[in-house]
């Protein structure tokens, strides 16, 4: 059935299969509302089909005995039903309806209008993960609205369900804080950009910016939230914060850096220039979070907490009486204590903190959470602690890296990732499976794709497919847990037919054969790049 990805149990019929037409319905009880809402508007506009007949056609259900995100979905002569135990198990398998379509299902128009047939078949089917995430980087290049929503529109498609919105670094401010009109009128923006390494010491010369409204967040929200997608958000703190400092100096270290001569940054890297943690910063923060908490409804709330440098901390006066008056041991204490104090006033809200895994030096609030990215090891150690974590480490799903070891990959970053090394990465490390109590907290998996590198929605597809669809692979299937044994052969064969279903829904993909979109940039090809690191 070539299905990604691949259910925990599929049977089928033969060569029989059933024939949407004219006069096919579309029906279901309480419960079962948006989901019909969505088959409608999806496959009516690719196939032509009102789906408003009454003849056999779709039956939607919601039946007990069936856990969170599980469906059945059965294709008989009478028609297709999909049962459930919640709203998320139908929407899920209204996706595998539309793969056994066919590519031409993923169209917003029909190509032709004669009787579209699904085989017969019985699907059986849960996810592995409950968290299965993508991180979209739309501070260091802007993405704009539709380009976002069409990305909500990708991960469902996958059967994912988290879009981690990176919203706030050192190059960009993109969410409107009413409170702060700054932040975005002076930190949504900067001069220029890095093109490609530091060392090829390039800029383009040209301002870059933009925001979301409130609205536009809420938009995004609900219409990722019809499709079984949480969008979780990250304000970074206390560190990747100079946009919010160019925009408020007072939010800096001023008694070690003239805040007041910041601008918006224009590098990529680690900046120096970080957080104070005075009162009125925490305040600050707070009120930022206030109008934050009333635009995303997600339990997990984002607040960075990685690659914060603790020079401005030592040398600041104000930061080493900090330490004193806390009777902490140091620097990183004092980070520990900056975001402790963000997990107690989440947790008072009914809301969770989430950070990458530098949360733990210095110790780690009791109900936080842990994006591992540094590798396996923050995970295994907050696991082990009884924290719940993401995993998601750079050297297997960081999706901006390179895939192929060729110069003529664009802009040749990080580690080499190929399709197969996607499809073989293990959200479960050794050390944790023989540990059901510590791996029990390993919640979900989440591939990044951070856009210092890709500027537009172009080179995010690029990026991110076809290895988006080996990692939705990992993060829903039941795979077996050692990479070697899982079937390479199958899944590329299975490939073959997603690729006409990403060339329907219009996705640049990287080719199989290399890198042919890039071929009209030359300029960043090939170049000697100091410090990349190893292929391995």
């Amino acid at each position: 059935m070539d299905l990604i990805p691949a259910p925990l149990d599929i049977r089928t019929d033969d060569d029989l299969t059933f024939l949407f037409d004219a006069e096919s319905g579309l029906g279901g009880g309480p419960g079962t509302e948006r989901v019909r809402h969505w088959l409608r508007a999806t496959l009516g506009a690719a196939t032509g089909l009102p789906l408003t007949g009454t003849g056999p056609g779709i039956e939607l259900a919601v039946v007990p005995g069936l856990g969170s995100e599980e469906y059945r979905l059965e294709v008989t002569g009478g028609g297709v039903l999909i049962s459930a135990g919640d709203e998320a198990g139908l929407f899920w398998g209204a996706q595998t309806l539309r793969q056994l379509l066919g590519p031409d299902a993923y169209r917003r128009a029909p190509l032709r209008r004669d009787g579209w047939a699904v085989p017969r078949v019985t699907v059986a089917d849960a996810p592995r993960f409950g968290w299965r995430g993508v991180l979209l980087d739309v501070s260091r290049h802007f993405l704009p609205k539709a380009d976002v929503l069409r990305y909500v529109d990708l991960l469902a498609a996958h059967k994912l369900n988290v879009l981690h919105l990176h919203l706030t670094d050192d190059q960009g401010w993109r969410i409107e804080i009413k409170r702060y009109p700054k932040l975005t009128e002076v930190g949504g923006w900067r001069e220029r950009s890095m093109v490609g390494y530091r060392s090829g010491g390039e800029r383009d010369n040209r301002p870059h910016g933009g925001y979301y409204t409130q609205d536009d967040l809420r938009e995004i929200v609900a219409y990722a939230a019809d499709r079984q997608v949480t969008v979780v958000p990250e304000i970074d703190v206390p560190g990747h914060a100079q946009a919010a400092v160019a925009a408020y100096p007072e939010l800096g270290n001023q008694d070690v850096v003239d805040t007041g001569a910041l601008s918006t940054w224009t590098d990529w890297g680690i900046n120096p220039n970080v957080l104070n943690v005075e009162d009125s910063t925490i305040r600050f923060y707070e009120n930022v979070l206030e109008e934050v908490l009333d635009i995303f409804p997600s339990t997990f709330i984002h607040l960075g907490g990685d690659e914060c440098p603790k020079e401005q901390w030592k040398a600041s006066a104000a930061a080493q009486n900090r330490i004193k008056e806390l009777e902490l041991a140091d620097e990183d204490e004092l980070q520990s204590w900056f975001l402790r104090h963000f997990d107690s006033w989440l947790a008072e809200r009914g809301r969770r903190l989430i950070g990458w895994d530098e949360i733990l030096e210095g110790g780690l609030a009791p109900g936080a959470a842990v994006s591992s990215w540094r590798g396996y090891a923050g995970g295994v150690a907050a696991a082990k602690a009884g924290h719940d974590v993401v995993m998601c480490p750079e050297q297997q799903v960081y999706l901006d890296h390179r895939q192929a070891a060729g110069p003529d990959e664009p802009i040749p970053v990080g580690w080499v990732r190929s399709l197969e090394d996607v499809y073989r990465f293990e959200p479960l490390p050794p050390a944790l499976r023989q540990d059901p109590e510590a791996a029990a907290h390993v919640i979900g998996t989440q591939a990044n794709l951070w856009s210092e590198f890709m500027d537009d929605a172009r080179d995010v597809d690029y990026r991110a497919f076809p290895r988006l669809a080996a990692f939705a692979e990992v993060a829903w299937s039941r795979l077996p847990q050692l990479p070697e044994d899982r079937d390479w052969d199958g899944f590329s064969a299975r490939m073959e037919t997603h690729y006409r279903r990403l060339d329907a829904l219009g996705v640049e993909y990287r080719p199989a054969e290399g890198p042919k979109p890039w071929q009209l940039r030359p300029g960043v090809q090939g170049r000697p790049i100091e410090g990349l690191p190893p292929v391995v």
